[in-house]
């Protein structure tokens, strides 16, 4: 049996390792998997690939609910393709609270891109995982890179912190707006704009272009108030049209331009060691507290100790306290 599960993950690494689209899936698949033996296999595999990873540009996409994301990645999808990239797309779809099932589906909304051959589109649902972006993203994320896709674009569905989760894997942040103005500038979080590389005003066409430029310079003066995140980079306040696909090239342009200076200062490897780092310690406390609760003993007193610190029977320190002493005390 181990023989046959070892000749397995052999061929389906090689598989991956050859750009095998369907193998890719199916590694994604058992990485996301519920099942402990079908997720442990996936990271078995994965492991033996990660010499083949981390040399994809790595772009994270949020905005707001119909700013036209899926559009617009689309669009530079296919321009990537065009120009000889292999482009790999991780979309994160939010997930029924009934089903547990994705709701939006991206490959019915990235349909043109999700035929091209050097396209690689999976929607992955957020299963409840902080402000929406999938638990498994960072690993899916890998695999790509294994499999020779030298682009990864990770689309989230904008809600919550899912911009502080992106933008802590990815090496270019984006953030897509819609043509505003006055107080309805105010609808950016200051903390999202800390975070942006780059804000791209989207829909800048028809009658709505002199909108769109009017609130890119808005926001290009904004952008001067606040600290870059980077000595090595001042954010852009940039427009573009998803549907016509102007200012795109120039958002790509953007990309390539902040990968050249933060790789010449040591910048962008420094970041990601962070970021792997941090995902390391990430992966243990949520080890930890799954264990933690996952304990017979603390299992056992949670639901009494809760409603004691509810009616103020006891403080949540000295609750803590006597949980802490049960898992302890295994």
């Amino acid at each position: 049996m181990a023989e046959a599960s070892a000749q397995e993950s052999e061929a389906l690494r090689d598989r991956v390792r050859g750009g095998d689209r369907r193998a890719l899936a199916q590694l994604i698949t058992r990485i996301e998997s519920t099942r402990s033996e079908e997720a442990a296999f996936g990271h078995e595999v994965l492991e033996a690939l990660v010499p083949d990873t981390g040399k994809a540009i790595r772009v994270g996409i949020t905005g707001p609910p119909g700013v036209g994301k899926s559009s617009f990645i689309e669009r530079l999808g296919l321009s990537l393709v065009e120009r000889g990239h292999r482009v790999a797309v991780l979309a994160v779809d939010p997930s029924s609270p009934v089903s547990g099932g994705s709701i939006l589906g991206d490959k019915t909304r990235m349909d043109e891109l999700a035929r091209e051959e050097r396209a690689f589109v999976r929607p992955s649902p957020s299963s409840g995982s902080l402000g929406g972006v999938a638990h498994r993203t960072r690993e899916a994320m890998l695999v790509c890179e294994a499999a020779g896709y030298d682009v990864v674009l990770i689309e989230t569905v904008g809600i919550g912190q899912s911009e502080v989760a992106v933008a802590s894997m990815v090496d270019f942040f984006l953030v897509l707006l819609l043509p505003a103005g006055g107080d309805e500038l105010q609808g950016i979080k200051k903390g999202v704009m800390e975070l942006a590389d780059a804000l791209v005003v989207n829909k800048a066409d028809g009658d709505t272009a002199p909108a769109a430029e009017r609130t890119r310079v808005e926001y290009e003066g904004a952008l001067g108030l606040i600290r870059a995140a980077s000595p090595s980079w001042q954010p852009l306040a940039l427009s573009a049209s998803a549907l016509e696909g102007t200012g795109v090239p120039e958002v790509w342009e953007a990309v390539l331009d902040h990968r050249s200076k933060l790789t010449e200062t040591g910048e962008l490897a420094s970041r990601r060691r962070q970021q792997n780092r941090a995902w390391l310690w990430t992966l243990v406390d949520e080890t930890l507290q799954r264990s933690f609760r996952e304990h017979p003993g603390v299992a056992a007193e949670i639901a009494g100790l809760e409603a004691a610190v509810e009616t103020q029977q006891t403080t949540p320190a000295a609750a803590a306290r006597a949980l802490l002493a049960t898992f302890q005390s295994r």
